[in-house]
């Protein structure tokens, strides 16, 4: 039989923590969630969805509610100042039913935890720093400690306290650069389906992502995000904001022009990241979930991707073994298979997006867009976009049954895209 009815204590309330509270109390396991916030709410602006953790929601039934929040893009494009294309990619090429979805993080967020319920008792304020040695207990940062459990995930993010406390890493840095970012409104941006980028070296970038909306605000939004080494966010917000937005100005003058409700520093907030590959994601009954357990430069967008597919690999390992160490080695060989190819295309795609080398950013002008168009090479990119690499060589399986389901989704979207002029002429 199955592990069934385990008691298992969650840390983190982000994507990783959530999902994998819906998924194992729907198994029938006896879950509680250890969040160190007060207050529950999300932290962050957008996302891409890639269609492997769109295949997640699916299977969870929630795809339809992400989609209704959400917006479909179909291409991701980057260009330099004077308008050289470097970056082109539609997933199309790749498979015409697919597509990615920028969504808000405060959607998501809401979507999972209306599906989670009241059931699962949810420990707000609680700041969960160590496990005791035997794996069955959390430590609070007050002295106090919690369980026994039968299993603790520690889904507590790219900062996770409780990482040191599972094994070794081979590497665990801070990434030397950030983000500034800001939710806006879309109005008539000219790109509603395609997440943009502007270059000036590798240096600077710009970038907008339609993310929709969420359940307590109805205005479509667009996700910003301003590329910024980790050292100079102090400087930036001393100078205040209208160098900056000149800067933008001069860069991109579209993006200033989107930009006319921002006029105070403190309307942007700023990202910070992590490099993070351990060497073991668990120890006895003690399993890393997440960006606990994996990471990484944000060039590749998949870390919500990622921690979807985690909530749902812990799931199905649990359902397939009887013994919690049969079931962790499963899990840990499945995902650590498929992340370790966006940890080594994220560290060799990083310099070209966000460094100092300008020889580097030369290179990639001249040569990013048309390797794109090599047979091979471009669908190996899409892959790799799509979240769909797996290893050096595998592919990552999508179920006809979700890609069935997601066409459907796409034809629904277009037949009220076409019904709307006509009833707003009526």
């Amino acid at each position: 039989m199955a592990l069934t009815s385990l008691q298992i204590a969650i840390v983190g309330f982000g994507t990783a923590g959530q999902a994998a509270a819906v998924l194992l109390s729907r198994d029938g396991h006896s879950v509680q969630v250890f969040e160190q916030t007060s207050k529950l709410g999300p932290v962050g602006a957008g996302f891409l969805l890639q269609p492997v953790g769109l295949q997640v929601l699916w299977e969870m039934g929630l795809l339809a509610k992400a989609a209704a929040y959400g917006r479909r893009v179909e291409r991701l494009y980057g260009e330099t100042r004077k308008g050289r294309v470097v970056m082109d990619m539609r997933y199309m090429r790749l498979d015409p039913v697919l597509s990615g979805l920028g969504m808000q993080r405060g959607a998501l967020f809401s979507i999972l935890a209306e599906a989670l319920g009241s059931e699962v008792p949810i420990h707000c304020g609680r700041r969960i720093v160590a496990v005791s040695d035997d794996g069955r207990r959390i430590c609070t940062a007050d002295g106090k400690s919690e369980g026994p459990f039968d299993l603790i995930l520690c889904a507590d993010g790219s900062a996770s306290l409780l990482r040191n406390g599972v094994g070794k890493r081979r590497i665990d840095k801070p990434y030397p650069w950030g983000a500034l970012w800001c939710l806006l409104a879309q109005g008539d941006w000219a790109y509603p389906r395609e997440l943009r980028q502007r270059y000036l070296k590798a240096r600077k970038m710009i970038c907008f992502l339609p993310v929709g909306t969420r359940p307590d605000d109805a205005t479509a939004r667009l996700s910003f995000f301003w590329s910024l080494p980790a050292s100079e966010f102090d400087s930036w917000r001393a100078r205040g904001i209208e160098p900056w937005l000149d800067e933008i100005k001069a860069l991109w003058p579209e993006a200033r022009a989107q930009m006319g409700a921002i006029r105070d520093v403190d309307q942007l907030s700023r990202a910070g990241y992590r490099d993070v590959i351990p060497v073991d994601w668990y120890r006895d009954r003690v399993v890393l979930l997440g960006d606990a357990a994996h990471a990484m430069s944000p060039q590749l967008g998949q870390g919500v991707n990622m921690a979807l597919l985690d909530a749902l690999a812990i799931r199905d390992a649990l359902r397939m073994h009887t013994r919690i160490d049969e079931a962790l080695s499963q899990y840990q060989q499945l995902r650590s298979r498929h992340v370790s190819a966006y940890h080594f295309w994220s560290r060799w795609l990083t310099p070209l997006f966000q460094s100092e080398l300008d020889l580097v950013a030369a290179l990639r002008d001249l040569a990013f867009h048309p390797m794109g168009r090599v047979w091979g090479l471009r669908s190996l990119m899409l892959r790799v976009l799509s979240g769909t690499q797996l290893g050096a060589f595998g592919k990552f399986r999508l179920s006809d049954e979700f890609m069935l389901a997601f066409e459907r989704l796409q034809y629904q979207e277009s037949a009220v895209a076409l019904l709307e002029p006509s009833t707003e002429q009526e």
